[in-house]
């Protein structure tokens, strides 16, 4: 595997939520692809925050946006995208790009256009840049209460992807 798949164009430093409208236009953005899990809410949540809600309203009446998931709970997942009023697609199996392509080819956007957010560079990062999305790498929505060494699996590939020469530092 390439390293240059794992670069994400953008590094957040922050939950998804950091993402705003001038950073989209800054971008030239015109649709974006969220994950879901540890992305817009915690993996052991089912409904989004007030917060996350009219985050995603504001940027949504902006910029069409769907949320792609490699999560097999369709119910947990619509319920999510229902309380967002986003599409959705789940058991997307990310790096797998077919997924992405459904939801790039239903906003009938420049592949180029539309950015891949998510919080993991081995399913996220990885898929969009396959692709030739723009990627951006988000923190993990964590649950305050979570436990650490929770995020083995993240921490493991931040580790293997910055031996392969992959730069995380976020932009300021």
């Amino acid at each position: 595997m390439c390293s240059h798949k794992l670069q994400p164009d953008l590094v957040l430093g922050q939950p998804v939520l950091g993402i705003s409208l001038d950073l989209v236009e800054r971008h030239r953005l015109k649709g974006l692809v969220l994950d879901v899990d540890e992305t817009l809410v915690p993996i052991r949540e089912s409904e989004t925050t007030a917060e996350v809600q009219t985050w995603f309203a504001t940027l949504q009446a902006q910029v069409p946006i769907w949320l792609v998931s490699n999560n097999l709970n369709e119910p947990r997942i619509r319920r999510i995208a229902e309380s967002l009023s986003a599409p959705y697609i789940t058991g997307a199996g990310k790096p797998s790009r077919r997924k992405l392509r459904r939801a790039a080819e239903a906003m009938q956007l420049p592949i180029e256009q539309i950015a891949m957010v998510g919080d993991r560079l081995f399913t996220d990062v990885l898929a969009g840049n396959r692709l030739g999305m723009f990627t951006i790498l988000v923190e993990p929505m964590v649950t305050p209460m979570s436990q650490p060494g929770k995020y083995l699996v993240r921490s493991t590939e931040v580790w293997l992807s910055q031996i392969l020469g992959v730069s995380l530092h976020s932009e300021p």
